[in-house]
């Protein structure tokens, strides 16, 4: 399966959403649920992928959840990265989509032509369902992630959508 990134224009930014690895089920909380062997492994093929396509991430917001964050590490250890990460509380499983949708558009007025969201469901999809009015909110599987081309005058594109399944198929072809 071939996706075609869309070519970057300095007035566009380009937003890849991503859902957090494979996590175990048992933890003393929601919050602090660690990746399983299968989530690293997940979240490293895809960072492989994304960095195949030429990607330069200049900005990144991640859940303060575990599970998002090592997501985070692993994705770090695979591309490089900016030393700037944003935490956000309202990237949780319940957090605010439109806020965090208000901070993408503020990126997009900085100039900021890439940023990297590590996130939860139902979240990640209802961010690109924001983002780009009309479309129905995606499902995401863990490691997933999605593109949105989302320009200053705020209207955002839906591009494609990559998931661990999708690769591991394309291999099989």
């Amino acid at each position: 399966m071939l996706v075609k990134l869309v070519n970057k224009k300095r007035c566009n930014m380009q937003v890849f959403i991503m859902r957090h690895g494979d996590a175990a089920l048992d933890a003393a909380s929601d919050s602090v649920r660690p990746l399983t062997s299968c989530g690293c492994d997940e979240s490293r093929l895809m960072a492989n992928w994304l960095k195949g396509q030429k990607v330069d991430i200049e900005r990144v917001l991640v859940s303060p959840f575990l599970r998002a964050e090592q997501t985070l590490d692993v994705v770090g250890d695979c591309m490089n990265l900016p030393a700037q990460v944003d935490v956000l509380p309202e990237l949780t499983p319940c957090g605010d989509v439109g806020l965090v949708s208000a901070y993408l558009h503020a990126l997009a007025n900085e100039e900021i032509e890439s940023v990297l969201v590590i996130s939860h469901l139902p979240l990640v999809g209802y961010l690109v369902s924001e983002l780009c009015p009309g479309e129905t909110p995606p499902m995401f599987t863990t490691s997933a992630i999605a593109n949105v081309t989302l320009d200053k005058s705020g209207k955002g594109t839906f591009n494609w959508q990559m998931s661990p399944c999708n690769l591991k198929m394309a291999k099989a072809i």
